[in-house]
């Protein structure tokens, strides 16, 4: 310590102001990550360490991303560092799990036989609730049927020290944003839209839960050196126009793909007239375009943020740390976008796709040119994406203007709060009274209909209809497992007026609507406080704190149970090439996670890996008749549901592939997507592109996924082929595969296959899975 007081007491000869006694001793206070970890502390000395050594390395100006991620390498001094080229090796700060996902990570951490997780963690529970009629009966039915799920998680948590947040507590991401995430973060979720953390000034990436297994395990985390793209912010946000329609345009501008392998950095003067939440709500809806994440720079906004919910202390700690916690002057970007907020109008995009983008004046017009209903049948407000007080605040802004000309809305509308303390808080500030006077259902304080857990009874299935949302995902069939709703996301204040209104044609910003004493008026752009002016209200506690000694804390899964199943582990690579595979689909079209592997209905059976696999791809598009869920079994020449011929092959020992088309298995986090196909007998995905975490999840259960190195030799492949996949035994980073594709009248063609597989990965593929060779290394 005397070396520190030499140095207090030079600076203060000296009389160096910017280098006082509370700077020194805020840098070398020991500051807890949150108030349920008070030892578990932040490292910003490690941070800074670790960025000093790379910047020396590489001599240049380093963006925010790279100054996190880089912070974060396991070892700096001799990582290889090439953005979109080599695999860095990340020491995490901690992991975060939904109870949909958590499920399997947990099953997965049992079978590795760890006694303990080796970095802060907790599990959330918000997946399982389904929207019927209200909040709290929702709550209390979810609470029962999904007893033996939650009892599971919770002494799961309790027995391998994960804090575990009770159903009702919220959305996942609304929770971290609250209590875990911190500028310079480095978190891992078993969620796609864990980067809602980026809005804090954090790393925050959703991984399959095989990933956040390994780092559970104190394993170094791999990660492909993701390019970054910048966004500079010029202007102010404005009347209509909300944090909402940045990620809108940008998704506009980039499509569904146009973020792969990239985090998405956000910085300029006009970050400044976003608040944090309003920053979250962009980083969240940032894994629409396939990003690894995105960020934005530690700011006032910020450090407001922190300190109104209690974490004063972290945001000074911030502070000293600053030059850290922002991107350096001159530093490069692989693509630079510039929006000018001042010029930027109101979106609404859809349908059926995130980044079909429309100005709201348009979209009426569009749709009728379309043929899209223009009638709103219902507005649905909140999710993860936006549910905070700011959003709750400016919709109650707009519903307040037509309550007071006798309007209610016209159409149905619901409101999800995205965490208790929200809801409690919106209860006490009138929020909550204001929506349902004009007509509006509160919520569980869940996912809910976001992720199709909504018992919608408005209309039949196959009835084409139009919905509007604040949500981040409008896929086909996804709120409601009904093909023919039209999802429109757009900022739940556009949402609230729309609702109002009733339909698409509407445009707040010039449009009237009539009082009910006949009178015209028009709605003023809405202002809220971004903040309470209180203190939140934190409402019920809902948080069990993991035990000290939990040597005596069981963890049972009944044999019996259809709900949770134990873990196998698959079997390890014969050391053969893949010899005369079935083609069990041939994709046409879009391919997400969601036609991979259903939510909705489908989310009880995320702890039973065969029960769920009976989900198989029953959304994806055969090419060969335009169906979903109707393939051709190639012993017996008949159709029927893909997860069923999947059975009839692996029964009769017929290893099986599937041919995809662009981006496959875009959107959800979710596992199961990978897990599934391996379970049933699949040893390949052949597509033109992945996603990214898609990618990662088949890599880590053992399947082998491959691109076209020419996209047109997907048409070369009929589903009646048989395909053998050659070049295995000299299986190597960087090394094509050989693709034979047989036809029926016996002529063949020859194709070539890219991978990106590393020689970890590889590691995995021969030990038959990331799991089995995990447990290799331990014997």
């Amino acid at each position: 310590l005397s070396p520190f007081l030499r140095l207090v007491s030079r600076s203060l000869s000296l009389g160096v102001r910017q280098y006082h006694v509370a700077s020194v001793l805020c840098q070398r206070a020991k500051v807890a990550m949150s108030h349920f970890e008070p030892n578990e502390y932040i490292r910003y000395d490690l941070l800074e360490k670790n960025i000093n050594i790379v910047r020396k390395r590489l001599n240049r100006p380093l963006t925010l991303s790279e100054k996190i991620v880089y912070g974060h390498l396991d070892d700096p001094a001799n990582q290889e560092i090439e953005r979109g080229k080599t695999y860095l090796r990340l020491r995490p700060d901690r992991v975060a799990m939904q109870d949909a996902t958590a499920q399997m990570a947990m099953l997965q951490f049992i079978s590795s036989g760890l006694p303990k997780v080796a970095v802060p963690s907790t599990i959330h529970c918000d997946h399982l609730i389904e929207a019927q009629v209200g909040g709290e009966k929702d709550l209390r039915r979810a609470k029962d049927i999904n007893q033996e799920v939650y009892n599971f998680l919770a002494t799961a948590g309790a027995k391998y020290g994960v804090g575990f947040w009770r159903p009702g507590s919220g959305i996942i991401h609304q929770i971290i944003l609250e209590n875990y995430a911190y500028p310079g973060v480095l978190l891992i979720g078993t969620d796609s839209h864990t980067p809602n953390g980026g809005g804090l000034g954090g790393i925050c990436i959703g991984v399959g839960g095989a990933d956040a297994v390994d780092v559970m395990a104190g394993i170094p985390w791999e990660l492909k050196c993701p390019k970054v793209i910048g966004v500079k912010l010029t202007g102010s946000l404005s009347g209509w126009t909300s944090p909402k329609d940045v990620i809108l345009k940008v998704a506009g501008i980039l499509t569904v793909k146009g973020g792969t392998g990239a985090i998405v950095e956000y910085h300029g003067p006009g970050v400044d007239s976003i608040s944090c939440t309003g920053m979250a709500t962009i980083c969240n809806m940032g894994a629409e375009i396939g990003a690894t994440t995105s960020v934005f720079p530690y700011n006032h906004r910020m450090k407001k943020y922190l300190s109104k919910t209690g974490r004063a202390d972290i945001a000074s700690l911030a502070d000293e740390f600053k030059d850290h916690l922002v991107p350096d002057p001159g530093c490069q970007y692989d693509q630079l976008i510039e929006i000018n907020l001042n010029e930027l109008k109101p979106h609404i995009n859809g349908p059926f796709t995130p980044d079909l983008a429309h100005p709201v004046a348009d979209v009426g017009a569009v749709a009728e040119k379309e043929g899209w209903p223009l009638d709103i049948r219902v507005g649905l407000i909140g999710s993860c994406t936006n549910s905070s007080y700011e959003d709750m605040g400016r919709s109650a802004a707009v519903a307040k203007q037509a309550l007071a000309h006798g309007l209610k809305c016209k159409s149905q509308f619901t409101i999800t709060p995205g965490s208790e303390q929200i809801r409690a808080t919106i209860e006490r500030d009138g929020y909550a009274q204001i929506l349902r006077e004009v007509g509006g259902i509160v919520l569980a304080n869940a996912c809910g209909p976001c992720i199709g857990q909504w018992d919608r009874k408005d209309i039949k299935k196959g009835e084409k209809n139009t919905i509007v949302t604040s949500y981040n995902r409008n896929f086909t069939g996804r709120n409601d497992a009904n093909p023919e709703t039209h999802a429109f996301v757009t900022s739940p204040e556009i949402v609230t007026a729309l609702a109002i209104a009733g339909t698409l044609k509407f445009n707040p910003e010039t449009d009237f609507l009539t009082g009910k004493d006949g009178k015209k008026f028009k709605l003023e752009a809405p202002d809220a406080d971004e903040l309470p002016r209180g203190e939140f209200d934190p409402g019920q506690d809902t948080y069990q704190h993991p035990p000290k000694d939990s040597s005596g804390q069981r963890v049972d899964v009944s044999p019996t149970s259809q709900r949770l199943q134990l873990l196998e582990p698959f079997d390890k690579w014969d050391g053969k090439d893949l010899e005369d595979l079935q083609i069990l689909i041939k994709v046409k079209g879009k391919c997400t996670t969601d036609h991979i592997s259903a939510a909705g209905p489908w989310l009880k059976f995320r702890g039973h890996l065969d029960n769920i696999s009976n989900n198989l791809l029953i959304g994806a598009i055969n090419i060969e008749n335009g169906k979903a869920n109707s393939v051709r079994n190639a012993v017996t020449q008949e159709f029927g549901p893909v997860p069923d011929t999947a059975r009839y092959y692996k029964k009769h020992g017929i290893r099986w592939v599937v041919v995809g088309d662009e981006n496959y298995g875009e959107g959800s986090s979710r596992e199961h997507a990978a897990l599934e196909p391996r379970h049933l007998g699949g040893r390949a995905i052949i597509t033109k592109s992945f996603a990214r975490i898609h990618e990662t999840n088949l890599k880590k259960q053992g399947l082998l996924p491959l691109t076209f190195a020419d996209p047109a030799d997907y048409n070369k492949i009929h589903p009646v082929d048989k395909l053998t996949i050659q070049g295995l035994r000299d299986f190597a980073p960087g090394k094509p595969l050989t693709c034979i594709i047989k036809h029926p009248n016996g002529t063949q063609e020859t194709i070539l296959l890219n991978h990106t597989f590393n020689e970890t990965q590889i590691e995995w593929f021969r030990a038959g899975s990331a799991l089995n060779r995990m447990k290799e290394l331990q014997q």
